[in-house]
């Protein structure tokens, strides 16, 4: 063979078991189909995942288990995947909490998805939701929730847009007008 050779023969140093050789093998061995686990049998149990890591482009920070972050504010952050702790001050697009993990102090996010913990003020510009395993206290507002069954949401609650409607009730109330 050739050094430049182009259509060089390969060889193995390790030797190539066709799957035949593996079935005859194991039928001389005793074994039958029968016996055999298959390949679903194989495989190790799954556990239905209850939280699902955002799939983002963009600037992405995650807290992971058993992590403690604590400082004054977290921005410019496209995704914040909390499975650890936090206690900060944050502006992001979308926060997502995991069962295990635990948010304290204020957050301004467009997109909220609650498995874990959050106690604060939280601002949700657009839709805040709360699974099953979800826990939500403190001022929370928010442009739209949803609550799985078993989620906790409690506080001072409202939809944005209604302190606007509230301050305009009350300058009408004493007879101002709003500008």
């Amino acid at each position: 063979m050739a050094l430049f050779d182009r259509n060089p023969q390969k060889t193995s140093d390790v030797p190539i078991a066709s799957a035949a050789t593996i079935a005859d093998t194991a039928t001389a061995a005793g074994a039958t189909g029968a016996n055999l686990p298959s390949a679903l049998e194989t495989r190790r149990p799954s556990a239905k995942p209850t939280f699902k890591p955002a799939e983002t482009q963009g600037s992405q920070l995650i807290v992971g288990p058993n992590i403690k972050l604590k400082g004054t504010g977290i921005t410019d952050c496209d995704t914040l995947t909390v499975e650890g702790h936090v206690d900060a001050t944050m502006e992001s697009r979308m926060m997502q909490i995991a069962q295990n993990g635990t948010v304290c102090g204020t957050a301004s996010i467009d997109v909220a998805e609650i498995y874990g913990g959050f106690t604060g003020n939280l601002t949700v510009r657009k839709c805040l939701t709360i699974h099953a395993t979800g826990r939500v206290a403190g001022k929370i507002r928010y442009g739209r929730l949803v609550i799985e069954e078993g989620g906790e949401l409690d506080g001072d609650i409202k939809k944005l847009g209604e302190d606007e409607n509230e301050l305009r009730n009350q300058h009408v109330s004493r007879g101002e007008t709003a500008a």
